[in-house]
């Protein structure tokens, strides 16, 4: 799955530790999602658009294998 915390994280100047503080996970956790190594929760993936106030669409997309 394609993403844009990293864009949207650095538009707010926030480092991966203060998301992570924000989402109430590990800097390690932010990490894996920006570089697509891991795809968040249903749960978490809300609170991430909750959180930059945009609909998940607008942040997470399938990927071109899917």
């Amino acid at each position: 799955m394609e993403n844009r915390v990293r864009e949207l994280r650095g538009e707010r100047s926030w480092s991966q530790a203060d998301l992570a503080e924000r989402l109430d996970v590990s800097r390690q956790t932010i990490n894996a999602i920006e570089t697509g190594k891991y795809d968040p929760s249903l749960p978490l993936a809300f609170k991430i658009a909750r959180l930059f106030e945009l609909p998940i669409e607008a942040i997470f997309k399938p990927g071109e294998t899917e």
